[in-house]
């Protein structure tokens, strides 16, 4: 019998010390490198729980509201001018990896095959539209007013030799709009989603040089938790960064 409490005393000694921490990301590739690393911080007491977002604004809100401890979704550019307006306290903790931005078209296979006046779908949210913005830029279509760097909007468009249109959509609804215009600007994490390697799939993409790296994030005051840096710890990992690597085929580029 005495046998039998001491089992469960520590049993529940055991439960008692397994940490939980709740980590909001977008499905791919986010949610996917969150699940490689579950088991790894299983095993350090962590009990790792993944909360799936399907947009750019609600992880940030849940984040902000406390219903989750950390996100992994967005770059650092995204989150400053998410806070402008909306400030909730949310820090970098640490720079993971960057998915390439890309120009995809199902009508043609190379940039000069885009016609005049032809429309291109743009993420309406600020940062990524200045991000598709200054893609486009470098890759010859257009060019931007100087100095307008990471806060370009359309209407600092200088010169559109080809007359281009563009059309501001939600950056999730961007993967199907690439059946009604000519060519679309498309996060990698949605490329994925429907079988396209910006490396490999699209007209142009970005480079590893990139600001735009895709960061783990917190608030405040939980920058110190502990069971948030065994996960840094295990997303910066050798493993982590073969894993990365190996699935997704250079189209997703660690960032540690």
């Amino acid at each position: 019998m005495r046998q039998t409490l001491l089992l469960s005393a520590l049993t529940l000694a055991s439960f008692a010390s397994a940490g939980t921490l709740r980590v909001g990301a977008t499905p791919v590739p986010a949610g996917e490198l969150l699940e490689f690393v579950k088991p790894i911080l299983a095993k350090q007491g962590v009990d790792l729980q993944i909360r799936e977002f399907s947009d750019y604004v609600q992880p940030n809100v849940a984040l902000g509201e406390g219903s989750i401890d950390a996100n992994l979704f967005q770059h650092a550019p995204y989150l400053n001018a998410f806070q402008q307006n909306r400030p909730l306290n949310i820090v970098v903790v640490k720079k993971i990896y960057l998915p390439p931005l890309g120009l995809y078209s199902k009508k043609y296979k190379k940039l000069t095959d885009i016609p005049k006046g032809g429309t291109i779908a743009l993420p309406n949210d600020p940062s990524n539209e200045a991000r598709a913005l200054l893609l486009i830029e470098k890759a010859g279509l257009i060019r931007l007013k100087p100095g307008a760097g990471v806060k370009a909007t359309p209407a600092d468009i200088v010169s559109n030799v080809k007359n281009l249109k563009f059309r501001e959509l939600e950056a999730a609804q961007l993967p199907r709009s690439l059946q009604d215009v000519d060519a679309a600007i498309v996060n990698a994490n949605y490329a994925l989603q429907i079988g396209l390697n910006p490396t490999k799939d699209a007209l142009f993409h970005e480079g590893k040089n990139s600001v735009y790296v895709n960061v783990l994030a917190t608030t405040k005051d939980k920058l110190n938790n502990p069971d948030l840096r065994k996960l840094t710890a295990a997303l910066t990992s050798p493993e982590a960064k073969a894993w990365m690597l190996k699935k997704y085929g250079g189209s997703i580029l660690p960032a540690f």
